[in-house]
Parts: structure tokens; sequence; C-alpha cells
């Protein structure tokens, strides 16, 4: 081995061993070098020249916030019913963030942007595992698939299958053809049968939880992306009778002529438009995209080649219909476009194809789960739950009973009545044809408590969320405890704070000072107004920066130069008007009209001292409660552990 690199992997192998070690103890408890540096890490960011010197000072400060978590433990705060409902709450909502495996994650947002550049145009051919009666018969569904899938095979119309033999009442009018559709228009299942389903071919029957299930794709198109419409609807139920749609296809002509003529489509879609929705906002829909709404309407949207294009009124199974585009939004092909792709995935992330990506994770977790079976006789249970779950009599006598140990997951054990009561609800096929076998229930019934198990003992298995959590639990122990032994006792103690003041009077003098109003805008346009109306008339500033209400907020109080903005620098003296001092963090403009100077040393009383004070007897009841802290709980340091961690 080179000796340079020799070198370095001795380094980081030594440094790997030093941060498992003990950096510190704290009566009876320890903290390890690697807790104190992820810390360290994630709260400074220092060179290399002064690393040492800003550990050791993190270190003291580190040290101070275990030893107060430690007494907020030791008392029992971590058992606050408001303290474990912050914990739980935050447990629920990050928690799936961690069931999610990155590499599926990103996989999946990868194949959402390549699905998203292409339309798909989509037949359907659904055959339903209910009868014409809504009895489930599973069986004859299979038997018709099967006919289906033949006819296909040997060149049969897939239009004219799906009018025969498709479940979806829709079929025997559209054919099966559900239009164009595109990523997230259908579910994730479908969409992947699509997307690997050739332009003209059609697919291998697929088996969902409520039938069996034929696509073709009739053909692709680079996708439109989003579009942006008003309509008029002018709508009637499916039983109206032809005289009534005659009058409505005249008043649609009449309505498209005025709109030809200029007519505003607002005023007409609030006035004649059914769809009250749209008819409230001017006749405005959301931006959409394919697959959104009924495919006989989105082939007139999408036929729309500009904005302001009106289009002829056309039916559909709603009404009537004119729409005018407003705008069309053409779908991102940058992959590298980030704003797209966090809104992909967005998408993704509240889609049902996450499942995946959990499962990837569950899956790898279920391996680390410690499971154990107890002797048992399967032949016995399975007599003694079909006893129970029938509400039957036993035909013979079984050893086993209600409380007899199956298995354990971890430090749960699992027993006959917690199988039963699983099998109660999970026991039967989701098809309605009768029950599981009962080995499948009983791996399902193992599964199912093993993936309990995991996401309730995600600690235990996944140290970064262990350490969120318990980062998060730490510093509400730790603002809890500061607030019954520092803050509370400082905001409340009147009399121990005008003490305080009294024996430190001499560290709350002023610095050179103002009396000053100080003008706070929300941006340099208003800023530049009030400015220039204040300086021709500074006595008036309180009439003028009312006049401008919620864009001027007035400050007026006495401040220490310091606090003064002063954009050019100038001296300041009483009368001055300071030139506007733009906060660069959040754009907002500042500046100040100065009524009185005072010199610097001039003491503070009480009142204006008091924010000080209590800041400063906060510290000094700090630092008390630290020393008690310490004695209590004896602070002692490996200086070998930190000298090697400094380096």
């Amino acid at each position: 081995m080179n000796k340079k690199w020799g070198l370095v992997v001795i380094a980081v192998f030594a440094m790997a061993m030093t941060s498992a070690q003990t950096l510190f103890t704290y009566g009876s408890y320890s903290t390890d070098a690697k807790d104190f540096l992820r810390a360290f890490n994630k709260n400074n960011t220092v060179t290399t020249a002064n690393k040492a010197k800003a550990m050791r000072n993190y270190l003291d400060l580190y040290i101070a916030s275990r030893l107060k978590i430690r007494e907020a433990y030791n008392r029992g705060y971590d058992t606050l019913t408001q303290i474990k409902n912050d914990i739980d709450n935050l447990r629920s909502q990050i928690i799936e963030n961690y069931l999610n495996d990155p590499a599926t994650s990103d996989k999946l947002l990868k194949e959402a942007f390549q699905r998203s550049q292409k339309d798909i145009h989509v037949a359907h051919i659904f055959i339903s595992y209910k009868n014409n009666v809504g009895v489930v018969d599973s069986a004859a569904a299979q038997s018709r698939a099967k006919e289906v899938y033949e006819k296909l095979k040997k060149g049969g119309d897939f239009s004219s299958l799906a009018q025969e033999y498709s479940s979806d009442a829709t079929a025997k009018t559209n054919k099966g053809d559900i239009g164009w559709v595109t990523v997230f228009t259908l579910p994730y299942e479908f969409e992947n049968v699509v997307y690997s389903t050739l332009p003209g071919k059609f697919s291998s029957p697929y088996r969902s939880k409520i039938g069996i299930h034929f696509f073709k794709n009739l053909g692709e198109r680079k996708a439109v992306g989003k579009i942006k419409v008003a309509q008029i609807l002018l709508a009637f139920p499916p039983n109206t009778d032809d005289a009534t749609k005659k009058r409505m296809a005249s008043l649609a002509d009449s309505l498209y002529q005025r709109l030809l003529k200029g007519d505003d489509m607002a005023k007409l879609a609030s006035e004649y438009s059914n769809d009250y929705v749209s008819a409230a906002s001017g006749g405005v829909l959301p931006d959409f995209g394919v697959g959104q709404y009924d495919p006989d309407f989105e082939k007139v949207v999408f036929a729309l080649s500009k904005n302001g294009e009106i289009s002829k009124p056309f039916l559909t199974s709603h009404g009537y219909h004119i729409v005018k585009r407003i705008s069309a939004k053409p779908v991102v092909t940058d992959p590298n476009n980030k704003a797209n792709m966090d809104e992909l995935k967005a998408q993704v992330n509240l889609s049902d194809r996450m499942l995946s990506a959990r499962n990837a994770v569950i899956e790898k977790g279920l391996k680390q789960v410690a499971i154990k079976r107890y002797p048992y006789s399967d032949k016995e249970l399975m007599m003694l739950a079909d006893s129970l779950l029938d509400n039957r009599p036993m035909g013979s006598a079984v050893s086993i009973t209600k409380t007899t140990p199956l298995f354990s997951v971890g430090d749960q054990l699992l027993t006959v009545n917690d199988y039963i009561t699983y099998a109660q609800a999970w026991r039967f096929k989701p098809d309605g044809t009768g029950v599981r076998p009962f080995q499948q229930v009983m791996d399902g019934f193992v599964r199912y408590k093993a993936e309990e198990y995991y996401r309730s003992h995600l600690e235990d298995f996944n140290s970064d969320f262990r350490y969120q959590m318990n980062e998060f639990k730490d510093g509400n122990l730790f603002f809890e405890i500061m607030q019954q032994e520092v803050w509370g006792k400082a905001q409340t103690d009147t009399a121990a704070l005008e003490a305080y003041y009294e024996k430190n009077k001499s560290r709350y003098n002023w610095k050179q000072s103002a009396d000053a109003v100080i003008f706070f805008c929300g941006d340099e346009s208003s800023a530049k107004t009030l400015y220039e109306k204040i300086k021709k008339d500074p006595a008036a500033w309180k009439t003028i920066s009312d006049a401008m209400g919620e864009k001027v907020v007035a400050d007026s109080s006495r401040y220490e130069f310091e606090q003064i903005p002063n954009g050019s620098k100038v001296p300041l003296r009483a009368g001055l008007v300071t030139t506007p001092l733009k906060n660069k963090a959040d754009g907002t403009v500042s500046f100040a009209y100065l009524l009185k100077i005072y010199p610097a040393n001039m003491p503070r009383n009480y009142t204006e001292a008091k924010g000080l004070v209590i800041s400063d007897y906060q510290n000094e009841l700090e630092r008390q409660w630290v020393a008690e802290l310490k004695k209590k709980y004896p602070v002692k340091i490996d200086e070998k552990v930190f000298q090697q961690i400094a380096k």
C-alpha cells in the first residue's frame, strides 16, 4: 500500500474508533463523541485554524444542555401530556419520509418525467368480477375475459368487443375509447400497463381488485401539456326531450354569435352558464391536462390553436359548450428544470405509486425484525380458529387456548386471540369468493404484525429517524425546563429584577442616543414616496405615515445611534431625516427622523433598562442553576478523546 494513503486510512479508522468512544460523563450518564460531533457540525461553521477553540467553546454549551435535558427527564417532564402529544404529532408527520426508499423515489420521479413527455390514446375493456345482478362470480368473469382475449388474438375488433363484453356502461356508446391520458391520469397499476403497450397493440389481461382489464394503445403524440379556458355550459339531464335540446342548441348558437361580435365571455358565462362554479369566476376553469374531462370536451379544447380563439357550440353528454382558450402551458422537456421536477416530485409523493417506494423500505426493515415462533400445532390452531370464527363447536379437544402464544415480534408477544382478531377482518378473499387458505392468512398476520412493529419501533432501525426524534424531544424538554427554571422566573419575579437592577445600575447606561421615529416600508417605492414627503414636512410625520396605511410602520422611541438606519452614514443630529437603508435579507427599507440627541453614558432608569435587566438576570439564574446541576451530575471529560476529534 502507498505510505501516504496508508496513513490516511489509519487516520480515518482512528477517527471512526474515537467517535464511538465516550467523550464525557455526567453522573452515571455518558455522551459519545459521535453525538457531540453531530451536534457541533450541525450548528457550527468553522475553519481548520479555529476548529479546536470553537469545539471547546461549544463543548461547554453542549454539556450544559445535556445536564438540563437530563434533569428534565429525571423530573418526568417526558411524561407530560403536552410533550407526549407534540412528539406523537411530529412522529406522524415525518415517519412517511423515512419509509420511502430514496433510490426507488428517484426512479419513480424519472419515470414520471419520461411518461409526462407523451400522451397515449387509450381504449379499455373491463370485465367485472360481479355479474349482472351484483353477485361476485370470478369464475364467470375469467371465462368472459378468456373469450375476449382469444378473439383479440385472432384479430377481433377491440371497439366491437368493448361494446359486447365490457362491464363499463359507457362502452356501449364510446366503444371503450376513454380518450387521451398522460402520467398521473390513471391509477398507477393501469398506467404501467398502458405505457408498456405499444401503439396499435393491446395488453394481456390485467387483474385488479374489481375485475379484469384489457387496454389498447390507439396512438401516441407529444404531450400537449396544460390549458386554461373559459366556458359557457348549457347543461341538460340525459332524459331531456328533443324540443328542449333544440332550444338549448339555438341559445348556444346565439351566444356564440354574440361572442364573435365582441360580447364579454365572463359576463355571458355568469349570466347563462349552468356550470355554477366556473360561472362565478367568469367561466374560467383551472388549468388542466388530458384525461381530466370528458374526451369529447377535451378533443375540442385542445384543438384550439391560439389564445382568444372561441370554439363553435359543441355537444357532450353534459350539454352544449362554448369554450374560449385563455392560455396554454407546454409540457416541460428539460429534466434539469427544477421547478417542474419539484412539481412532479410532489405529485409522485402524493400518488399511489409511492407504495412501491414504501414497500422497498419495509421489505428491508422486515429482515431486521426479530420474529420467534413458539411451539404449537397448526392443525389445532385451525380447528380452534374455525370454531371461534364460525361460532361452531369443536370437533375434538385441543391443547391450545386463546392465550396460547404463537410467536413474538421484537418484544411483543402475539397469541391465538391476536390471530383470531386479525382473521376476522382479513380471512375473506377480496373478490368475495370465500375464505383464504389458513397459511395465507397466517402469513399475512405475521407480516402485518412485523410491519406494525417496524413502524412503531423505527427509532431502533433507522439512526437518522432516531436522531431527529430525539433532537425534537430533547428540544421540547429543554424548553420546558428552561421555562420553569430560568425564563419564567426572570419574567415574573419583579422584586428580584428590581433588586438585580439596583445592584448592577452601573451596567445600564445609554450609549450616544436619540429620540427618533423609525419608518419601516415594505418596498423601495413606498419608502421613496414617504421619504420625500417627510423631508419636506418632518413635523407632520404621523399624518403622512398614517395616510400610507399598511405600507408603512412608524415606531417612535429612544434609540442608540447604532440602532438607527442611516443609509448615507452622515453624522446624526436633531431634525435630520436619514437616507433610506434597504434590508438585503427581506427587501424592506427603513429610515429615521431624529427629534433629540443625547450624549453617551446617561443612566437608564429601570423601565428603560428592563429588557436588558431581564436578559442579564436570566443569564445569572442559568449560571447558578448549571453550577448546581454540575454538583448533582459531576462532569468528567476524556481529554484524549476530545483532542483526537478536535484535530
